[in-house]
């Protein structure tokens, strides 16, 4: 596996020509382990910005969400005609082949990309009509802490008018485990299997 530096180092490398299509390629996951980091290190590099839950509950990102945990990120919103609909489709089949480890050993987030018009009961409206379990939280929250959160956690794209058009963004999740700081990132349109596969890897850190 790799550092969350080092993902961010690839995913900048590779978001420019993907996220024209949709799908930004990231890195595949490697199998070497990843040294582990003092939990200080990763409270920098994770931002402990307030968000709100689909069940319209206050949390941190870093110390409620992230940290001492196995997690999956990815950016939507909710009246998204794009790649929002073929993603969340895909990550709920990858939720169903995870089982009872979402929400126990796994944890998956989706941070809105207009959080200045999708309010918790949007989101929850949303995780209704899909269906989605139990482990899966989406998120909302003030505009420049989702941009924030976006930004860092590797989502821009390194064209600034491509990364102003909310309807082009990268079409990727990103994973890793905290404790390790061994992170990882695949389109979000992979074989559900083989994202099982990667988070897998990063799991075993």
């Amino acid at each position: 596996m790799i550092s969350r530096r080092q993902l961010l180092g690839r995913l900048s490398g590779t978001m420019a020509a993907g996220v024209a299509t949709g799908i930004a390629v990231a890195a595949a996951p490697a199998r070497a382990a990843a040294a582990t980091r003092p939990a200080s290190t990763n409270r920098r590099n994770f931002p402990n910005v307030t968000l709100t839950t689909h069940e319209n509950k206050t949390v941190r990102f870093y110390d409620d969400l992230v940290k001492g945990k196995i997690v999956l990120f990815n950016f939507f919103y909710t009246r998204c005609e794009g790649i929002c609909v073929p993603a969340t489709s895909n990550l709920k089949k990858v939720q169903r082949l995870l089982g009872d480890r979402v929400g126990r050993d796994i944890f998956m987030y989706s941070i809105t990309l207009k959080a200045h018009e999708d309010r918790p009961e949007d989101l929850a409206a949303y995780v209704d009509g899909y269906g989605i379990g139990p482990g899966w939280t989406f998120l909302t929250g003030a505009p420049e802490n989702t941009e924030l959160l976006r930004r860092r956690l590797g989502f821009a794209d390194l064209d600034p008018e491509v990364d102003r058009d909310v309807t082009q963004h990268s079409g990727i999740v990103v994973f890793g485990n905290e404790p390790y700081d061994s992170w990882s990132a695949c389109p979000a349109l992979l074989t559900p299997s083989e994202i099982v596969k990667a988070i897998s890897w990063v799991q075993r850190g």
